[in-house]
């Protein structure tokens, strides 16, 4: 009879933990669902006319990712890999953004420092993040989104390792052009 109720209780838990949650659902909230717009934004940014919007870059694909803080070890890593990819990108007709909490000036300071060429969009309210499932405590979360010429959410990247991030998101842009 013990035996039962343990078994019972260890049960009811793990549907508690486990089952009340969708697969939409990720550290940092709701996701957007893949094969359908991408939410659109605009935000400030350190470049350019100092506002950047997902709809200014229809006709290419957008390697929209979010990382905590500006000049932290584990996101200058990963952004450093996605400069020295740059070219790579580029070829492949793909514009990346990153996105953080920070303001525009620390953009500048972090792009002026580590030689980025990409720009930096600062969420300074985690507006965007809390609408991509990208915000836990103050901060964005290291998730990317991978959106496609015609602004379609075509896949999600929510265990990014910033050592290797870059490499599996172009192969994944190697996986997809390659099946047109």
């Amino acid at each position: 009879m013990l035996r039962r109720q343990i078994f019972s209780i260890l049960l009811a838990i793990a549907l508690i933990f486990f089952g009340t949650q969708t697969p939409a659902l990720a550290l940092g909230g709701p996701q957007p669902p893949l094969n359908e717009p991408a939410p659109n934004f605009t935000l400030p940014t350190n470049t350019g006319d100092g506002e950047i919007s997902l709809s200014d870059y229809q006709g290419q694909w957008v390697v929209l990712y979010f990382y905590p803080q500006d000049f932290t070890p584990g996101c200058t890593l990963e952004a450093r890999r996605f400069q020295q990819d740059l070219p790579k990108y580029e070829a492949k007709n793909a514009q990346i953004l990153g996105v953080s909490v920070d303001n525009v000036d620390s953009h500048r300071e972090f792009c002026d420092a580590e030689g980025l060429k990409f720009p930096l969009l600062a969420d300074t309210t985690g507006k965007v993040s809390k609408t991509y499932g990208s915000y836990l405590t103050g901060m964005s979360l290291r998730h990317t989104y991978l959106i496609d010429p015609d602004g379609i959410l075509r896949e999600k990247f929510l265990g990014v390792r910033p050592a290797i991030h870059s490499k599996e998101v172009l192969a994944y842009l190697d996986e997809v052009n390659s099946d047109h």
